[in-house]
């Protein structure tokens, strides 16, 4: 937003030209040549920032939104586990993270990076 202070400013700086000396040529070049790339500039900032990363966060809010039993899942930690339980209402995820110990552990869905699969770890097929 701080792009379109700067364009208010100049704005009202090309307003508060002195209409008396409207008659005496200008050397300085029109508005027209700065807005232009400004605005190219803002259309490539939000489609080469902006729009990939809201469709990157839409992406993992719906792979998060869909997160069952059984599903594998790595954690922001770097922790890879399958998903034995989600508790919605409590926004909490139980993973098991160890198969001879049974260690389970439970995180948050902000602590899901992403999910692998939804098959068990044992049942990994070639």
């Amino acid at each position: 937003m701080e792009y379109l202070t700067q364009l208010s400013l100049l704005w009202g700086l090309v307003a508060q030209a002195d209409p008396a000396n409207a008659a005496e040529p200008v050397n300085a070049p029109a508005l027209g040549s700065f807005l232009v790339p400004i605005l190219a500039a803002i259309v490539l900032y939000y489609f080469l920032i902006i729009r990939p990363e809201r469709r990157k966060q839409s992406a993992h809010k719906s792979q998060i939104e869909s997160l069952k039993k059984n599903d594998r899942v790595v954690t922001i930690g770097g922790l890879y586990g399958v998903v034995m339980s989600v508790q919605r209402d409590a926004d909490e995820v139980t993973l098991k993270v160890d198969e001879a110990t049974n260690t389970k552990i439970r995180v948050t869905f902000g602590a899901i990076a992403r999910v692998v699969g939804n098959e068990p770890s044992g049942e990994k097929t070639a």
